[in-house]
């Protein structure tokens, strides 16, 4: 095998490029996961693209960095924070370059260079800059390659079309690293070395990069030339040429990670078809073990002249080093004749690559932000305060704004102009939670009732009095803050105001003095003028033969006995108000009176499916307590008379049309809880048929795996919707049900479903009913109307979440329960001032449980910058990456896969390039820089790029791509943040004497160490990872075992055992798991097993199965849209 045979690159997302004929671009993506089979997987059965994104560090509050410390020069040490993580053969580290089985063309923004047709840039310093813990203040970090000599800088233009890991991923500059003195690494040939992608962490304006022209002597002290280059962690010298590490670590991709080493090109030659860079080879030799990580691949392409050699680093003031290098003569051709590995006595050179613990961390930022702001109270009083991380814990103290737990922003400073915004292209949005459930310490928001003539609002716009209104003429009026309009103020209303022109009850009074709270409804707010009734649960239950030989309609039944007590109740009422009905159904329904003074449930049959009513008013919907002991004989008698089942077929949309017709005859608002197991092939309306059809996926028609067969649906929902009927559906597949049609309703009624697919009794009993638990239990509001007002300047133009929209403001949810978030976009309809600022106003109207008709209110003001810099200084990652995943998937609805993938990348490099060019000071083109708030951009947007909904593995059901796309629709910013990357924590540092979590790890295979079991949780699966060396003690204290052989992978629970370890261990899973929405199931992986498959597409910074780009490689890409932005 010769040296010159390039690493297994892929091109951005699996593309064939022009001048690479024939070879095969199968990639290591799209292999079927060995010997899995879906039963095995996690909560929707095929991994869930679990990637939980952790938190950007927040750009208000960080001190600017004073200076910048020079760099510690000579032969550095690893600071010590950073392990070499060498447990595994570094050579194992399974995350290569992208190959992709989904095809990606680069965005029509950034076109390919064409060589020859761009003049040669000249300085491009390729620079390494550590990335580790981030700068404090501008402080730098030890540069892994601190002591190289410096070669000069040159640069050809890159090679055309090229994605990911070739030439163009990374600056076109030469990349040899010679290092003076020391016989440690052989230089490299302008077409080897590593790319020079630098990290900078250009920290916005206040310590703006000074670029250090190349002619400028670098920083004073001893030139860096004649010292012995340190050892990065993860360089380790290479032992002899197997090329095998000393862990027998399978490979992810299924073949072993090839070499980067690549051929150097003569000073002329064009770039025509060289197997050299043929990034889908995968016949390359095995992997260095000096390697800890993707390899990165150097550039091809002439070396244009040289220039005269610089010592030292270029040093820059925000933390970007250019450290150069030059092309070496000695080289002119591909490595020419040198024998194959493996014949070699000597070890080749390891190539270098972007070290992963020189990137943004995210476990870093989020670790900074809990130690710089998880101690002190976020108060909401100073407008456009950027909040902690949802990764931090910490108290809220409303003083005027919303908290963060109701509204969070993609920025808290936004442009003053449309052209502004447009320039910079961050979306400019709101994920907002109306109903969100504080912490036991944070006071819920204040009801104000105002009596017969309600809530006070400005004359023109409609808004609801709050903090920002001004009142004028001695507090006879008020001057809206939203349209300016000025309205009189009611004589009941009236009050002094004080020398600052404040009112002197503005402490007294919630809404002139909080960012959120509640009005009382009056009876112009309800349905035809009259105040509603309670609403009503209805509890309807499949009773085919699948649902009832499984267990599943008995295990339902006992439950509800106990759970009708347990559901929502207002504040101090001794019982809930809400009103209970059961029905039954395969091809009929069944409908029970359950009146009180019956002796036994009476059941009604309805087997005209087509025109669908309730036989039964009086009796169908009761009190539990009135009605107890009949409901108690109908639970026991439902698994019986069903019990000898054959009916195999279900209908679906009659069971719909009868719930809402039932609380329409109670004349009330409530939730159908429907529990179904199969596609409705019954003859009834709303029949579906078996539609699935893989062949579909990355072709043009993949969008209408998402959409649903027919439009029946679409209508009914509006007709519940019109009554407040809100579903709640509970999936039990064993194969296709159709969930994209099946979903609708529950969608857009603001409903949510479960799915649990292969359901077995032993093992998703737990997991089902605790998930039935909450959803019965939690905080409803029925019969909602949001409606989202801006101050003048900005309006709300896009909606994203579970619900129904009949005209273009207001948002309508049959129900809107306490997990549920909307997701808001504003545009600009005409200037902002800087002094004014930005308001929203999100007014929620509903109904509560105890059938209240209440007005829910949040306001938020926002500052407004003339300065690019000041916007990107105020943003919030985890708030950008909620709606970019939102607007992604709501995109593969009517756009092919590919274009939706394509619009993401374009839209982030937009982003980044536009920060770079405006704010970040003059540095060479061989830098990324970053802002200092949005440095997790790209790991976190490579996240979701990997996703399956949008790149989904070949084990990943129709099904399971619809389920996610919905779930991830009405996600609040803490789930999509650890859903798309996980949370990884090693059990064998728990503490068991404290309630400290141990910190977590990076989510990459090269972190984790035989030795240690891990815990990793994405939202809905927690996993536990048991590596081959753990010690016996640890096993049996955890699973109650002799050995590693012995443990279960069926496992769905930890044996309860009385030592600390156990303790402790199932501790931290109870805690994870009350922080959830959903109950998250549990899994055990041995390593080496089959499961494993399942758990590494978790690692979200690994190149994924599925084709995902590593992390590494996905920042080179990036870095090269960027650059082609740029020039």
């Amino acid at each position: 095998m010769s040296v010159n045979q390039q690493a297994h690159t892929g091109l951005p997302y699996g593309q064939p490029q022009p001048g690479y004929q024939g070879y095969q671009q199968s990639g290591y993506g799209g292999q079927q996961m060995p010997g899995v089979h879906h039963s095995q997987y996690g909560a929707y059965n095929g991994p869930l693209p679990g990637y939980q994104q952790p938190a950007p560090p927040q750009g208000t509050l960080r001190a600017p960095p004073t200076s910048g410390a020079p760099l510690p020069t000579s032969g550095a040490p690893v600071p010590a924070g950073q392990p070499v993580y060498s447990q595994f053969g570094q050579g194992d580290v399974q995350n290569g370059i992208a190959t992709s089985a989904v095809q990606m063309q680069r965005p029509s923004a950034s076109q390919p260079f064409i060589p020859g047709t761009a003049p040669t840039p000249v300085s491009q310093p390729a620079t390494f800059q550590q990335y580790g813990p981030p700068p404090t203040s501008a402080q730098q970090l030890t540069n892994h390659m601190a002591g190289m000599q410096i070669g000069s800088s040159t640069s050809a233009p890159p090679p055309a079309g090229l994605g990911y890991g070739p030439p163009t991923s990374v600056p076109p500059t030469s990349g040899s690293f010679t290092a003076t003195g020391s016989g440690l690494y052989t230089s490299y040939s302008s077409s080897q070395g590593p790319p020079p992608v630098t990290m900078t962490h250009g920290l916005p304006p206040t310590s703006l990069s000074q670029g250090l022209s190349l002619a400028q002597p670098a920083f004073s002290g001893p030139p860096l030339s004649a010292q012995r280059l340190p050892q990065a962690p993860g360089f380790v010298p290479p032992p002899c040429s197997t090329g095998i590490g000393p862990s027998s670590y399978p490979p992810t991709t299924g073949a072993p990670r090839p070499s980067t080493m690549q051929g150097s090109q003569l000073p002329g030659q064009a770039l025509t078809g060289l197997p050299t860079s043929q990034p889908n080879h995968v016949s390359s030799p095995p992997p260095h073990p000096s390697m800890s990580g993707p390899a990165m691949t150097g550039l091809q392409g002439p070396p244009p002249p040289t220039h005269p050699s610089q010592s030292g680093y270029q040093m820059q003031q925000n933390g970007s080093f250019g450290q150069v290098r030059g092309p070496q003569p000695n080289y002119g051709g591909a490595y020419p004749g040198t024998p194959n590995y493996g014949s070699q006595p000597a070890p080749p050179p390891p190539p270098k690559r972007l070290d992963p613990d020189s990137i943004p961390s995210p476990i870093q930022v989020i670790e900074d932000d809990r130690n710089n702001r998880g101690s002190e109270p976020f108060i909401t009083g100073v407008r456009g305060q950027v909040p902690p991380l949802v990764t931090t814990n910490f108290l809220v103290k409303d003083q005027g704004n919303a908290s963060p737990r109701y509204i969070r922003c993609t920025s808290y400073n936004i442009p003053c102009t449309s052209d502004m915004a447009k320039q910079s292209q961050v979306p400019l949005a709101a994920v907002i939670k109306p109903l969100a459930m504080l912490p036991t310490d944070e006071t819920p928001p204040y009801l104000v009732d105002h009596g017969e003539p309600g809530p006070i609002r400005c004359n023109r716009c409609k808004a609801y009095m709050c903090p920002f209104m001004q009142f004028i003429e001695g507090g006879r009026r008020f001057q809206c803050c939203f349209c300016s309009c000025v309205t009189e103020v009611p004589p009941h209303y009236f009050q002094h105001l004080d020398h600052t022109g404040k009112r002197v009850d503005f402490y007294d009074r919630p809404e002139l003095s909080l960012g959120s709270y509640e009005f009382l409804a009056t009876v112009s707010y309800c349905k035809n003028n009259k105040f509603p009734n309670p609403p009503a649960f209805i509890f309807m239950i499949d009773v085919s033969y699948n649902a009832v030989k499984s267990g599943l309609v008995r295990l339902i039944c006992e439950e509800l006995k106990s759970l009708l007590d347990y559901m929502p109740r207002e504040g101090n009422m001794e019982e809930s108000a809400i009103r209970v009905g059961f029905v039954t159904y395969n091809k009929v329904l069944h409908f029970y009176n359950v009146k009180s003074s019956l002796a036994q449930p009476q059941m009604m049959v309805v087997s005209d499916v087509a025109d669908m009513f309730v036989p039964l008013l009086d009796g169908f919907l009761v009190n539990v307590n009135e009605s107890r002991t009949v409901i108690v004989s109908l639970l026991d008698q439902i698994p019986e008379m069903f019990a000898d089942t054959r009916e195999t077929e279900t209908v679906f949309a009659p069971v719909i049309q009868a719930g809402m017709e039932a609380l329409k005859a109670a004349e009330c608002a409530g939730k159908l809880f429907i529990f179904h197991t199969s596609l409705p092939i019954a003859e009834a309306p709303g029949k579906l048929k078996n539609r699935d059809d893989r062949k579909l996926i990355n072709t043009d028609k993949e969008k209408t795996l998402f959409q649903p067969q027919t439009s029946f649906y679409s209508n009914l929902a509006k007709d519940c919707v019109a009554q407040g009927c809100c579903v709640d559906l509970f999936l039990f597949p064993n194969q296709y049900l159709d969930v994209a049609t099946l979903g609708v309703v529950p969608y857009q009624t603001g409903g949510t479903i479960y799915k649990y697919a292969y359901f077995q009794l032993e093992t998703d009993q737990e997991r089902f009913l605790n998930d039935l638990r909450k959803d019965v239990q939690k905080e409803v509001g029925f019969d909602a109307v949001m409606r989202v007002r801006t101050s003048t300047g900005i309006r709300a133009t896009d909606f994203f979440g579970a619900f129904y929209m009949s005209n273009t403001t207001d948002v309508e949810l049959a129900g809107l329960d306490c997990d549920k978030t909307i997701t808001v976009e504003f545009r600009h309809d005409d200037k902002l001032s800087e002094d004014s600022g930005a308001l929203l106003q999100c007014a929620l109207l509903y109904t509560n449980c105890a059938g209240q008709r209440r007005l829910r209110i949040h306001n938020l003001s926002l500052n407004c910058c003339t300065q690019l810099a000041d916007l990107y200084r105020n943003c919030e990652t985890d708030t950008l990456i909620n709606f970019l995943a939102k607007f992604a998937y709501r995109g593969v609805l009517n756009n092919p896969v590919k274009t939706v993938r394509d619009t993401l990348i374009n839209q982030c490099a937009q982003i980044l390039a536009c920060y770079r060019k405006n704010c970040a000071s003059p540095s060479s083109a061989g830098q990324l820089i970053l802002p200092e708030c949005m440095k997790l951009l790209p790991v976190y947007l490579n996240c979701v790029l990997k996703s399956d909904v949008l790149q989904p593995g070949a084990e990943v059901t129709t099904d399971d791509r619809a389920y996610i796309r919905q779930l991830v629709s009405s996600m609040d910013v803490a789930e999509t943040n650890v859903f798309f990357y996980p949370r990884l924590l090693p059990l064998t540092k728990v503490d068991v004497d404290s309630d400290t979590l141990p910190a977590a790890i990076r989510n990459s295979e090269e972190r984790l160490s035989k030795g240690d079991m891990y815990l990793l949780e994405n939202g809905l699966n927690i996993f536990v990872w048991v590596g081959v060396n753990v010690q016996q003690g640890l096993i049996q204290n955890l699973f109650g075992v002799s050995s590693f052989n012995h443990i279960s992978s069926t496992l769905n629970t930890l044996p309860v055992l009385e030592n600390p370890f156990s303790k402790r261990v199932r501790s931290i899973i109870d805690m994870f798991q009350a922080q959830r929405s959903r109950y998250m199931k549990l899994i055990i992986v041995k390593q080496e097993d089959k499961l494993e498959m399942l758990f590494k597409h978790f690692l979200v910074e690994d190149k994924s199965m599925s084709g995902g780009a590593s992390y590494v490689d996905f920042l080179c890409h990036m870095h090269k849209e960027i650059r082609q932005l740029l020039s």
